[in-house]
């Protein structure tokens, strides 16, 4: 019976002797990530999934005692479904903070739910300026969703336009006439990039001939187009989602547009060049660049594991960086509150994130942008400047290659008339 007893008060004490170290292993995060993982942007969504989960295996998926635990949600770019799926991750799945994301016209109505279910969201997906408006009409409730990994499109488009206007003073491109045509996919996001893209050229002195939006599965443009050489339009200037963007391009070399062709977000995937073809050549896009040793080293890595070769816009900063983002978060929601919750989480966001307390950079891992920051007077937008937020403005060459032709400071190249 001493035996047995000394075997029991043993056991007891070990378990007791375990039991904290028991309780923090099974400490667990729910982190939901969001994107187009299928539908027709889905192709965008699989650059999201490989780059997260590069980022998340990094920290082998831990911040201090607790488990990040992902739950993926897809919005199939489609406002609607993404609700649904969003609402399934919070009331099934018991999602605590959310992150990333891509179509504006999906953030814009994840805003609401978000705010309702007082789930922080982390670097969300859209430029649409609805998103700010939506914001600044009730900043509280909204800061919940309230940091874009895009900022809205005025503040990114106007260097299209020193682009072209720099290039017509150097006599690099001569046209006949200031004329162009603004086209976009009928969503937020398309309709607000050629909203800005119209009022920038416009007030430049520019004559709009034509503007017209379409929905991003249309695949047929050789009416339009005929329209736009009929007119003789000098420069198309626009941005759309694949399919469309792909072949539209790729039509205008088919019908014989002679137009500089402004196409933002061109190079949002890594395999862009095989759906346009030759006619890809020439345009005018801007894209974040993967130009630093470590982020050359990262998509080796992306492209060795995945088979697709990374873009720098989906795979590098909405996803990797995005990510990234949300890690300098939590690890410093845990020293600051010693815990991970929703409430806490939301409380740093709120007040260290958007304010520029904290920030994230290259010295915490960023591979795309110098720095990623919030100020009171940007939020919801990303601080834009050289050193923090910056797209240079690209002309594609030979073979789908970016050559930088603005700021000339960083030129690599000038720019080449149609």
């Amino acid at each position: 019976m001493k035996k047995s007893l000394l075997l029991t008060v043993m056991a007891l004490l070990a378990i007791a002797l375990y039991a904290p170290h028991l309780s923090a292993q099974e400490k667990i995060l729910k982190v939901g990530i969001v994107a187009p993982f299928t539908g027709p942007q889905a192709y965008l969504g699989s650059e999201f999934r490989v780059s997260a989960e590069m980022a998340l295996e990094g920290i082998n998926y831990k911040i201090g005692d607790y488990k990040l635990e992902v739950v993926w949600v897809d919005d199939q770019c489609d406002p609607a479904k993404a609700t649904n799926a969003y609402a399934e991750a919070v009331e099934t799945h018991g999602l605590e903070v959310g992150a990333l994301g891509w179509c504006s016209s999906v953030n814009v109505a994840l805003m609401d739910l978000a705010a309702e279910y007082k789930i922080p969201h982390v670097f969300n997906g859209g430029s649409t300026p609805l998103i700010n408006e939506k914001y600044h009409s009730n900043p509280d409730k909204f800061s919940y969703f309230a940091n874009k990994n895009w900022p809205v499109p005025a503040s990114l488009m106007r260097f299209y336009l020193e682009a072209v206007e720099a290039a017509i003073a150097k006599g690099e491109w001569k046209p006949a006439k200031k004329t162009i045509a603004v086209y976009g996919e009928d969503t937020d996001w398309g309709r607000s990039a050629g909203g800005a893209l119209k009022e920038l050229f416009v007030k430049a002195g520019w004559e709009l001939v034509s503007e017209d939006y379409f929905a991003n599965t249309q695949t047929d443009f050789y009416s339009l187009l005929n329209r736009y050489r009929s007119s003789n339009v000098a420069l198309l200037a626009g941005s759309a989602n694949y399919p469309a963007l792909g072949a539209l391009i790729k039509q205008t070399k088919e019908v014989g547009l002679k137009a500089i062709i402004i196409a933002d977000g061109l190079g949002w995937t890594g395999n862009w060049y095989e759906q346009t073809g030759e006619a890809g050549e020439g345009v005018l896009d801007m894209i974040p660049q993967i130009a630093t040793p470590e982020g050359k080293a990262w998509a080796e890595k992306f492209e060795a594991r995945s088979g697709i070769k990374p873009s720098a816009s989906a795979a590098g900063l909405s996803s990797y960086d995005g990510v990234g983002i949300l890690i300098k978060i939590l690890k410093r929601t845990l020293e600051k509150h010693g815990k991970l919750d929703k409430e806490t989480i939301h409380e740093v966001l709120k007040n260290e994130w958007l304010t520029g307390k904290l920030a994230y950079t290259r010295a915490d891992g960023a591979i795309i942008m110098n720095s990623y920051r919030y100020t009171p007077e940007t939020v919801p937008d990303p601080v834009v400047g050289i050193d923090d937020y910056f797209f240079p403005v690209l002309q594609y060459g030979q073979g789908g290659v970016g050559h930088i032709i603005y700021p000339a400071d960083v030129a690599t190249t000038g720019f080449r008339a149609p």
